[in-house]
């Protein structure tokens, strides 16, 4: 059954081994037959990490491009997003604590009752009120994240939803929240990406981009047929790919490197 959580506008919210181990021994000789013979399977046991960069080369300067931008960003967002997903019960003062730490670019929290009432918020005193309220639309049993974009007039805020429980029964949703433009100062070169949010808003830190034409492309259409491509807005190509938050998707792009260039990936 989909439940709706209704967050009325008049609540206001800032949401987002080694084991070490000593062995002595009296016998000096066979202290060191030890330490000849970890010595000589350490190599196989325990071996050095190596990297092979050359097996992560990628041809495609598009794609490489793309890579470089988005994957650091992504990286923390995707982190964000397993942390608020994995909690499922009321979310006690430590996994609080634990959030902000972790992820001090946030803006805040916020837990609901099933009704859409406040029962606990962070901080107490909010930067930015909703512009309308916000609808948390899903089925909470087989829905682990649901995001929700608002576009007050300082600027977007994404809220990031997950349900909790009590005695298997849906109790509420914990609502994390933050200004997705924060993710930028993740990226090597943020001038060089855009977030794009299909039907909402086009998010960016410098660059130079048609805000209109890019959500005026047909996203349903080409989400459905593909989460990764190229596409003409003007006179410029961007190549992109979807990164899907729950159900919903969100795009991350950035101008081709090489319009011409013909990859044979991207078809």
């Amino acid at each position: 059954m989909t439940q709706r959580i209704f967050i009325p506008l008049c609540i206001v919210a800032v949401l987002a081994l080694g084991a070490c181990s000593t062995l002595e021994n009296s016998w000096e000789g066979t202290a060191n037959l030890a330490e000849s013979a970890w010595n000589g399977t350490r190599a196989v046991v325990n071996p050095e990490p190596k990297i092979d960069y050359d097996a992560y080369h990628i041809e495609d300067p598009n794609e490489r491009k793309l890579a470089a931008v988005f994957s650091p960003v992504d990286a923390v967002f995707s982190e964000l997003m397993r942390f608020v997903s994995d909690r499922d019960t009321y979310p006690d003062q430590a996994w609080q604590d634990l959030l902000f730490t972790r992820f001090p670019w946030i803006d805040g929290m916020m837990i609901v009752d099933d009704q859409g009432n406040v029962v606990e918020r962070r901080p107490a005193v909010p930067l930015k009120r909703m512009s309308s309220p916000l609808t948390f639309k899903a089925v909470w049993r087989e829905t682990f994240l649901k995001p929700v974009v608002d576009y007050p007039e300082l600027g977007p805020e994404l809220y990031l939803g997950t349900p909790y429980f009590k005695d298997t029964k849906f109790s509420g949703l914990i609502i994390v929240t933050f200004d997705p433009r924060t993710l930028f100062q993740f990226c090597p070169k943020p001038e060089d990406l855009i977030i794009i949010h299909p039907g909402g808003g086009v998010w960016s830190r410098g660059a130079n981009v048609d805000e209109k034409a890019v959500l005026a492309l047909p996203w349903a259409q080409m989400l459905d047929d593909d989460v990764h491509g190229r596409v003409d807005v003007g006179d410029k190509q961007y190549s992109w790919i979807a990164r899907y938050v729950g159900q919903d998707p969100f795009v991350y792009a950035t101008e081709s490197a090489d319009p011409h260039y013909d990859p044979g990936f991207w078809n």
